[in-house]
């Protein structure tokens, strides 16, 4: 009997352990949610980015004529426009007509707190560690800050975090609605944001290519060809009767057979304990193959012809991604929190017990190229690359029996739960208190030349359908905005010749215009500008006020922008109207 009671008291200890674990856990996940949610909406910038425009007047242009493959709002005439992210634009504008600006930045804080929590859930339901995955979720959303802003990459980020996630429950269980979800993500992205409907399938390579070195292992030290030739050899023999030949054969498939016996054992042993890199040969990798093509198949389902096929090839030969800064090479020496993380990375694999699993391995070395050649996918090492570094971290608390368990307790107690919320309290503050001290507006006056437009609309007198204006790359889209046609804007594509169908190429004219690297006047004869519009700090403001050209009327002037009108280009405009 009292055998019995002590069994009993054991199960009951046992449950009430599991119990308050699970509750401790679901205290956690509230609370992580909450203080990430606190910190994403602190680092969402209230000022708008200058893709946020053009992406209003597109998705209105698309709502009142609809995809045309047409550009309506620069004064160059027969641009082709390819509508990349032609839905994204649609609902921007939607939630623009609704709610005005106000939307727009409400909504762009909605989907930066989503990104937050997704990256937590997805580091937790991989790696099993709530604060780990906490930790990790902030450290991501910090290194990731200043992309974060009302851009179609916003959602794409947050498509890219699930997707991950559904491949590793895919293989994991090959359950079929996890490859529903991917088929779905992936003509969501096609039609979103198609300059990076590419690097879906990306996220896919990883694990193919673990599966094809883990068959190509087999095939080697299996001798799995030897196999088949001895045997199809024997079979033909035995066929010819040539006993005395068949049986040498047979000694040595047999021989053979022994030999894989033996490597297979030890190859055994090495899969379970491996010395630094894991290699699992996942059957379902090809049903994942499968349903990656079916995923290609996607790009078929937009309204804009074959871009998604053509739009990266087109991007990788021109010179947009040579000379636009987030598309440049990074150097690590500027930035400094990457490097601590591709530091912690090299101490966890080369000074630890850790191990890691060769597709992770893979995902890694690919980000980290893909980072090291473009700055802007800084943002897919420091998402994707939270999932290798919540394993790694994980697999090493596990192999040195130091759990974070006790901590995760601590933190859920009232005192712990205290001090975490001051924490991200005052880290949260820190994004915080400029938007509470200088009220920032949704439109940054220094950055867009606000108080010119208006001059131009409602002062200036010019006709806009017969100006034409040399205006700069970051604001065009601004002036577009506000409904004035412009020279460039930062749809870079749009003015380079793989995608407009011109012989001119507007962009590399625009970039060598703006460094002095041809004299101005050559391009505005080119082109025939009748009115500029440039920083008052800009290099031409600067050549044009130091010469006092005289082809050049001032018209506007404020701190930070000027607004001219180009004698030569007014002359040459009425006497094309006059002829006409």
């Amino acid at each position: 009997m009292e055998k019995q009671k002590s069994i009993f008291k054991s199960e009951n200890k046992e449950k009430n352990q599991a119990n308050k674990k699970v509750s401790s856990n679901v205290k956690f996940i509230i609370l992580a949610v909450i203080l990430i949610s606190l910190f994403c909406f602190a680092i969402t910038p209230v000022s708008l980015q200058n893709d946020t425009f053009y992406s209003i007047k597109i998705g209105e242009h698309i709502q009142n004529v609809g995809i045309d493959m047409q550009d309506p709002f620069s004064w160059h005439e027969g641009l082709s426009y390819t509508y990349p992210h032609w839905l994204y634009d649609l609902l921007t504008y939607w939630i623009y007509a609704a709610f005005n600006m106000d939307g727009i930045y409400i909504v762009t804080c909605i989907l930066s707190c989503i990104l937050g929590i997704s990256i937590y859930y997805v580091n937790y339901k991989i790696n099993k560690n709530n604060l780990i995955s906490f930790l990790l979720a902030v450290g991501v959303m910090y290194l990731i800050k200043s992309y974060v802003a009302a851009r179609a990459q916003l959602v794409t980020f947050i498509l890219f975090t699930w997707t991950v996630y559904f491949i590793e429950r895919f293989l994991q269980t090959k359950k079929w609605r996890y490859g529903v979800f991917l088929i779905l993500i992936s003509l969501a992205i096609a039609n979103l944001h198609v300059a990076v409907w590419p690097f879906f399938f990306v996220l896919f390579l990883p694990y193919i290519g673990e599966y094809i070195i883990a068959a190509l292992g087999d095939t080697i030290l299996y001798k799995k060809i030897s196999l088949k030739i001895l045997k199809l050899r024997y079979n033909i023999l035995k066929k010819k009767s040539a006993e005395e030949k068949a049986g040498k054969v047979l000694e040595k498939i047999n021989e053979l057979e022994s030999r894989v016996a033996r490597i297979k054992n030890v190859r055994e042993q090495n899969i379970k304990e491996p010395y630094k890199i894991k290699i699992e040969r996942n059957k379902n990798i090809k049903f994942l193959i499968l349903i990656m093509i079916i995923c290609a198949l996607m790009g078929l389902i937009t309204p804009t012809g074959d871009t998604p096929y053509t739009y990266l090839y087109k991007t990788m030969i021109g010179n947009t991604t040579q000379n636009i800064n987030e598309h440049l090479p990074m150097t690590l020496s500027d930035q400094l929190p990457i490097m601590c993380t591709l530091i912690i990375f090299l101490a966890i694999l080369i000074f630890t017990k850790a191990k890691i699993k060769l597709s992770d391995l893979f995902m890694l070395g690919g980000l980290t190229y893909l980072m090291l050649t473009s700055r802007r996918q800084l943002t897919m090492f420091a998402i994707m690359g939270s999932i290798v570094l919540g394993r790694l971290i994980v697999d090493m608390f596990k192999r040195y029996n130091t759990g974070s368990e006790w901590l995760l307790e601590k933190l859920v107690k009232p005192v712990g739960m205290v001090v975490l919320i001051c924490v991200m309290g005052l880290f949260s503050l820190n994004y915080m208190e400029p938007k509470i001290k200088l009220k920032q507006s949704y439109i940054d006056e220094t950055a867009y030349p606000v108080k010119a437009c208006d001059y131009i609309l409602n002062e200036s007198g010019i006709d806009l359908s017969k100006a034409r204006f040399y205006n700069e790359y970051n604001y065009g889209s601004y002036m577009l905005f506000r409904g004035i046609p412009v020279f460039i804007d930062s749809r870079a594509d749009l003015y380079s010749p793989e995608f407009n169908g011109l012989d001119e190429d507007i962009f590399m004219d625009f970039i060598n215009t703006s460094n002095i690297g041809v004299f101005y006047e050559d391009t505005f004869e080119k082109y025939g500008i009748t009115h500029v519009i440039c920083y008052k700090n800009a290099k031409m403001n600067m050549i044009i006020t130091k010469t006092n050209d005289p082809n050049y009327n001032l018209l506007y002037s404020d701190n930070n922008f000027v607004v001219y009108e180009r004698l030569s280009g007014v002359e040459q405009m009425e006497e094309q109207n006059d002829n006409q």
